[in-house]
């Protein structure tokens, strides 16, 4: 597996094939794109035809483009994750499930090649992330409708663009929505080192708030929570410190949380609760565990915490285009301004997507998978 580190001259080269296709796609007129009656393109996708563990149901396959009609873009996709979402849906255990067969990917970025007459708000060059889940990003290239696409800055890091619209926005709305958080407050999360996490951490920083940070147990631990401190975390714990009775001591020294951040369940979020300053606030946004969230009834009488939960795709039902694409400007600010930076990655040919897949599923691995498509 490709470390980030080690893909510095692998990546150039990617980009230099990605250029000279875009460069040739850039000489077609944006009023009269792609035409059906030209030579079909060949695009290779990752799709599957039923529900199921993702290594034995997922298969790269040869597509035939579509026809760019006059609302649509061409798209020329250059790399694209592996979430837990994707992994679920596939797996036919998710909110929300497309129509088989289908493509794989609900995140990514890519390249305007062409675009139909009646488009206005892209142009062949431009970068742009999916609007919405479902899209199907695990393809070389694709032909979407304009709403179903967000144009961002092209000198974004290629990884950041990959990985804007899911794991960050859920860390952003969750740090604004369900506390009015000032400077110096706490916040307190488990699955601390996942996507979500790492973002939880730079985008509290960039907040001025205090963040207390909850992992696994592993024997890379140091390196982990150096990592992690690296981008701002300013405590790490393991779930075994968590449960210690010192930890009362712990928060005399800070701020008891307000938010708590939970991915896991179980135990772990029985923790949280158990932390949470009176009228505190835990949100539960996934269940890495597969155990309920069990909270004691003193702790919702006494200390009136409340229990809520998160799903970016309700939270893009409840609110408007505008306002999405007004929170994917904040967060390109953000990177930027060398404020969020992406999770550890490791970028994978889209041939090779069977290692990327098991490398996804795998205990502690901190490196998020990335397909790249060039």
């Amino acid at each position: 597996m490709w470390g980030c580190g080690a893909l510095l001259a692998a990546r150039a080269g990617s980009r230099l094939r990605c250029e000279l296709f875009l460069a040739w796609g850039r000489g077609w007129s944006a009023a009269a794109p792609y035409s059906a009656s030209a030579e079909p393109s060949r695009v290779r996708a990752l799709v599957y035809g039923h529900h199921g563990d993702p290594a034995k149901v997922v298969e790269l396959k040869n597509l035939e483009l579509a026809a760019v009609g006059r609302s649509d873009v061409h798209v020329k996709m250059l790399a694209a994750p592996i979430n837990p979402s994707d992994i679920n849906m596939i797996q036919g255990n998710y909110g929300l499930l497309p129509k088989l067969p289908a493509v794989g990917g609900n995140e990514g970025v890519g390249q305007v090649v062409a675009v139909g007459g009646s488009v206005t708000g892209v142009k062949p060059g431009d970068w742009v992330i999916p609007a919405s889940a479902g899209l199907g990003t695990w393809q070389t290239e694709a032909v979407f409708s304009e709403e179903a696409l967000i144009s961002i800055p092209s000198d974004l890091p290629l990884q950041s663009a990959a990985t804007l619209s899911v794991n960050p926005c859920t860390a952003y709305r969750m740090l604004m929505d369900f506390e009015q958080l000032q400077p110096g407050d706490c916040v307190i999360q488990n699955a601390s080192n996942s996507g979500v996490g790492q973002a939880v951490i730079q985008i509290a920083a960039a907040l001025g708030l205090r963040t207390v940070n909850v992992v696994r147990d592993r024997p890379d631990l140091q390196k982990l929570t150096d990592r992690l401190k690296s981008l701002g975390a300013e405590h790490v714990l393991t779930e075994e410190e968590l449960r210690k009775h010192e930890m009362k001591n712990f928060f005399k020294d800070m701020p008891p949380p307000r938010l708590a951040l939970n991915c896991v369940g179980g135990k772990s979020s029985t923790e949280l609760l158990r932390h949470l300053a009176p009228g505190g606030t835990m949100v539960t946004y996934g269940g890495m565990a597969k155990q309920p969230v069990i909270a004691s009834v003193s702790q919702l009488i006494f200390k009136d915490l409340k229990l809520r939960g998160f799903w970016l795709s309700q939270w893009k039902k409840d609110h408007s285009p505008a306002q999405f694409k007004e929170l994917i400007v904040t967060l390109c600010g953000l990177i930027s301004r060398g404020q969020l930076t992406a999770p550890a990655c490791s970028e994978v040919p889209l041939q090779d997507y069977q290692r990327a897949l098991e490398a996804s599923v795998q205990p502690f691995v901190s490196s998020k998978q990335i397909l790249t498509m060039c």
